[in-house]
């Protein structure tokens, strides 16, 4: 039978309610989007969604991700700063190459946001978003460190495809079903069928970021998230203390019930789950200079 292709990375990023011109100015221009997919995988991914949140490929990831990425990226823009972009990007895949899930399809890659809000999000498939004010809660390379070695626990614990709503897994059934069928028996109708299948995955990818921008984790899922940070930390060679002084930063800036105050537990209850010395980072010259130098512009 011929295979039949359809463009999953535009069909999320149209069901998230950002055009492809606007990722090709966001996304698509920083990070390379695989296509084409053929409709078997589109069918695959569907099943997933209904069968296990868990069992995502890789790939599948990606594209999901993007289409997450979309959704934040039509509320935030990304500031452009080159210098700024780089050195986040070299240090958060130094950062993810010690962590339990090292490689991703296409790599970890991170985004600085212009926003003077404090927070930072994580989508699926290792695509991390930074807020302006979350850069500037940190003090020193460690610190930085830290906020980002979160997010990469976020991706590496999969925390952003569990939050798919159940409610999705009865529409994947019924919508996968008939697609097989329509692909099997070249049905004229497997287009409507095709498109429907995009519309739950588009609605799974703003599950996904409705989560991250305004529902936010579970408490026992940031927590988790910090105790993977700290071992990603150490692994690295960074101080874990510095998870808890960049918390003690945040504290003063974030309002209950607000943007990342909403989202997240308090700091207050983090670090005292953490549990961690409040004493000062060690000083370390060499990444103080290479940290003032590259985010100079964010200050």
């Amino acid at each position: 039978m011929k295979k039949l292709y359809f463009p999953l990375a535009g069909l999320f990023l149209f069901m998230s309610g950002c055009t492809m011109a606007t990722l090709a100015d966001t996304v698509g221009s920083m990070i390379p989007v695989r296509s084409p997919v053929p409709v078997s995988q589109l069918v695959s991914t569907g099943q997933k969604i209904f069968k296990s949140f868990e069992d995502f490929t890789p790939e599948e990831e990606h594209y999901l991700g993007r289409a997450v990425a979309a959704t934040i990226l039509a509320k935030y823009q990304p500031l452009r700063d080159n210098h700024s972009d780089r050195y986040l990007n070299l240090l958060g895949q130094s950062l993810a190459r010690h962590s339990a899930k090292p490689d991703v399809l296409g790599g970890y890659h991170f985004i600085v946001l212009n926003s003077d809000e404090v927070n930072a999000f994580a989508a699926p498939g290792g695509l991390i978003m930074v807020t302006r004010g979350m850069v500037r809660t940190a003090a020193n390379e460690d610190e930085l460190a830290a906020v980002l070695a979160h997010e990469i626990a976020h991706v590496e614990l999969s925390h952003g495809i569990s939050s798919i709503k159940s409610a999705r897994r009865d529409d994947a059934l019924l919508t996968v079903g008939s697609l097989a069928a329509s692909q099997a028996l070249a049905k004229s109708n497997l287009s409507a069928q095709m498109t429907a299948l995009g519309n739950l995955l588009g609605a799974a990818a703003k599950d996904i970021a409705q989560d991250l921008m305004t529902n936010g984790y579970s408490r026992s899922a940031e927590l988790e998230a910090d105790q993977a940070a700290l071992a990603i930390l150490t692994n690295a060679g960074y101080a874990p203390s510095a998870l808890d002084s960049v918390l003690g930063h945040m504290e003063p800036r974030i309002q209950s019930g607000i943007g990342f105050g909403k989202t997240h537990p308090s700091p207050a209850d983090r670090r005292q789950s953490l549990g961690l010395s409040n004493g000062p980072v060690p000083a370390n010259p060499v990444r103080q200079a290479r940290f003032t130098a590259a985010l100079s512009a964010l200050r």
